[in-house]
């Protein structure tokens, strides 16, 4: 006697929860990585933390997707090259500005890259900036400016570091656009790994330093396990919101880290913090609410 087979059944995941709880666990994955580099030994250098960053996660991606197939088979390779230095550049700025800032204005600063992004769309692919997108911009420069403080220090260095982070990290993402059309998220964040261990090898060779404690130890895994984490997902996340949705949502980030500076580490707010900042932030909301692609979503470089 055959006994009926049982019917499959598929879970399907509602877009509109969906979305946002990947986007916003991965902004809070992102929150916990700013706050592991800001509290890390200060001996690591931004060279230690970059190595440990991308080798680990290029290891670990090797690990899991390198093992049955050529896994830099991509297409548009300089491109991919390209994309993965400058996103190496941006979290190269972007820790070197987290080191020397407050946390909350370091991520603060960083996340005007949007503003950034358009302007390259423009410069690159010919795409038009709106007025409703010029205002964003010009608010988005705006706040920065107020962020500044010009005194010469490592504080105005910080500052200068976390616009590179955020020009850079505009330009990644802006390069994304072309290599997501033939590539899936797996190998442009591969390459990004790769190209950033080359980066930071020789410096980290040149000093090598290893975890000196188990604290330490938990902090690098950390600093792997979060970012990889994170990244995809990020990735995920964007199969069910649209672009400005998803931007707007990792947009949290901002948030989160602002909360955990100032709440948990002590941070200074003071008013130009909260006007730069609210003008950043509202603009690059509003900015992704008025791009010119609905349906595709700029990722952040880190």
């Amino acid at each position: 006697m055959n006994l009926p087979k049982p019917k499959r059944t598929s879970i399907q995941m509602d877009a509109a929860i969906a979305g946002p709880l990947f986007m916003l666990a991965a902004a809070i994955l992102f929150t916990l990585l700013n706050l592991i580099v800001k509290t890390l030994n200060p001996v690591f250098t931004v060279w230690h933390i970059g190595f440990y960053r991308f080798f680990g996660g290029l290891a670990m991606l090797l690990i899991v997707f390198g093992r049955h197939q050529n896994p830099f088979n991509g297409n548009n390779t300089r491109l991919l090259i390209l994309r993965g230095c400058t996103g190496s550049v941006a979290f190269i700025s972007i820790i070197t500005a987290v080191k020397l800032l407050p946390l909350s204005t370091a991520l603060v600063i960083f996340y005007s890259y949007p503003a950034f992004s358009a302007i390259f769309a423009y410069l690159i692919y010919g795409e038009k900036i709106s007025k409703h997108q010029l205002l964003c911009i010009f608010l988005v420069v705006v706040g920065v400016a107020v962020l500044f403080d010009f005194e010469v220090g490592g504080s105005f260095l910080g500052q200068i570091m976390a616009v590179i982070g955020s020009i850079f990290a505009g330009m990644t993402v802006t390069l994304i656009r072309s290599l997501r059309e033939k590539n899936g998220p797996v190998i442009i964040y591969l390459y990004f790994c790769a190209m950033g261990s080359l980066v930071t090898a020789p410096k980290f060779i040149m000093t090598p330093l290893l975890p000196g404690s188990p604290l330490e130890w938990t902090m690098i895994l950390g600093i792997v396990f979060t970012s990889l984490t994170a990244q995809l997902l990020m990735n995920q996340g964007f199969f069910y919101c649209k672009g400005w949705e998803g931007g707007v949502f990792m947009s949290s980030e901002v948030i989160f880290t602002a909360t955990v500076g100032i709440v948990f580490l002590g941070e200074p707010a003071t008013v130009r913090f909260w006007v730069g900042g609210l003008l950043i932030f509202f603009s690059v909301v509003a900015l992704n609410r008025f791009h010119s692609e609905p349906k595709v979503a700029d990722q952040p470089a880190s």
